[in-house]
């Protein structure tokens, strides 16, 4: 009894396009999930400011269109493009990044200057840059596979350049963009093959710089002294926390019901934004909190396996570089709600209110999509005319096969070609010996061309050959 469904669960895993399948599952169920929940925790606090309870809402729906559409493009975007415009756009990303901070500008918020106000609109370029970031970074590491390189070339220029992007980030000041930076960093550095020794020391400078920076600033050092001690200020910085906790408790195993959460009435402040898993426990309770985890846990085997499965190394970076991202972000979240870490003010990844986050978001998530449409075995079904739904629906192009290209003369090739030179001398005399000691009979039929070309008539003779 037991057997049948593992087998038929094994036997769809097996198909060439199941990982594509459950990326956009995932992306889909997480998406209609936020979206449900922002429109039942920030109803209160929308009807108070603008008269109506669908204000936030309505926000939020229109940038998951806009993110959808971003899915659509990054799901079309050829792999060769992707990689050559990931230079000038992270550039850019920089330019806005420092524009950012001029006032007038820039525009502050909670304490941030982080944001460009256009009209009814919000973006913020921390969002862009942790995008062109991942996949500049994958494109710098996979044009190095192949090579023979110092630990120097594997860190230059990657490491320069996101500490001049971690710079202008905690210049906002913005604690929960710096740490999904080096969550960016720190995978690449990991999957493009940095020894362990050396990333254990580079994560350890970075553990202590993220200490450093969270006992800086007098925002920071609240949220972690509350962290510690939570009894010491109830009523001021460790209120929020504790609010989460009686949220989560008051849920039980299957929650309030949907819309009947007590704490978005006034109690749980950002209960829309940072603290939306509260609102999912509380409404939808354990049974809704663990089908939360239970998608992203989904959605990092569906990335680990895409990567393992390609061979582009570009896209086995980056696909492992932004599973462990968004999964990164999205425990740390989980984590400072139900009380396991500091407050950092990371945002719950296609569930909380955010626009430029969920429409970056769903950008990537496109982008992991489209590497699983680049497995060998799905480029394979592909061309074989064994489209799935979803892409004659959307009337995708057919990926291109992976190529991989020969460096003309890859660093420390010279040994190898020296030792390639002598093995082929060797054959080549091997195999003139052989010619001079095969029997007359057989030298009438040559099955290769001499070494050389014999004059001497004696020679000649004994060999058998006529001349």
């Amino acid at each position: 009894m037991t057997k049948g469904p593992k087998t038929r669960i094994g036997a769809w895993l097996a198909r060439p396009l199941a990982s594509f399948h459950l990326v956009v599952t995932v992306a889909v169920m997480l998406t209609v999930l936020g979206l449900v929940m922002v429109l039942s925790a920030s109803s209160v606090e929308a009807y108070a400011e603008n008269k109506s309870a669908y204000s936030m809402f309505l926000k939020q729906a229109m940038f998951a269109v806009v993110g959808f559409v971003l899915f659509y493009v990054a799901l079309r975007l050829p792999i060769r493009s992707m990689r050559a415009m990931s230079f000038p756009v992270f550039v850019t990303t920089v330019v806005l990044l420092v524009l950012v901070l001029i006032p007038g500008i820039g525009t502050e918020a909670q304490g941030t200057r982080g944001w460009f106000v256009i009209g009814p609109l919000s973006v913020q370029p921390s969002e862009l840059a942790k995008i062109a970031f991942a996949i500049w970074g994958a494109h710098v590491l996979a044009s190095r596979r192949g090579e023979i390189i110092t630990i120097k070339e594997l860190l230059v220029p990657l490491v320069p350049a996101a500490l001049v992007v971690f710079v202008l980030i905690i210049l906002q000041p913005d604690l929960g963009t710096t740490v999904s930076l080096i969550i960016i960093l720190f995978a690449l550095l990991w999957y493009g093959g940095l020894p362990i020794k050396l990333f254990l020391a580079i994560l350890g400078t970075g553990v202590v710089s993220v200490a450093i920076l969270a006992l800086t600033a007098g925002y920071r050092s609240d949220r972690v002294r509350a962290f510690f001690d939570s009894d010491a200020d109830p009523q001021g910085t460790g209120y929020q926390a504790r609010q989460a906790m009686y949220s989560l408790a008051d849920g039980g195993i299957f929650g309030r019901g949907l819309g009947q959460s007590v704490a978005k009435w006034s109690y749980l402040p950002n209960s829309h934004n940072d603290f939306i898993f509260a609102i999912i426990g509380e409404e939808l309770g354990f049974v809704g909190g663990a089908a939360v985890i239970g998608l992203f846990a989904l959605f990092v085997y569906t990335g680990l396996r895409i990567a393992a499965r390609s061979s582009d190394p570009f896209l086995r970076i980056l696909t492992a570089t932004v599973t462990t991202w968004i999964t990164g972000q999205a425990f740390i979240n989980i984590g400072y709600v139900v009380g396991l870490l500091p407050v950092t003010g990371l945002q719950l990844p296609l569930v909380s209110a955010g626009g430029t986050s969920t429409a970056t978001t769903l950008f990537m998530f496109g982008v992991v999509a489209n590497a699983a449409r680049h497995e060998p075995e799905a480029i394979a079904a592909l061309h074989s005319g064994q489209d799935g739904r979803i892409s004659k629906l959307l009337r995708l192009p057919m990926p291109v096969p992976f190529q991989s290209v020969r460096p003309s003369r890859p660093r420390g090739s010279a040994e190898s070609s020296r030792s390639r030179g002598s093995a082929e001398s060797s054959r080549s005399r091997g195999s003139a010996e052989s010619s001079r000691k095969a029997p007359a009979g057989q030298n009438g039929r040559r099955r290769q061309a001499p070494t050389r070309k014999t004059h001497d008539a004696h020679e000649v003779r004994e060999r058998g050959i006529r001349r």
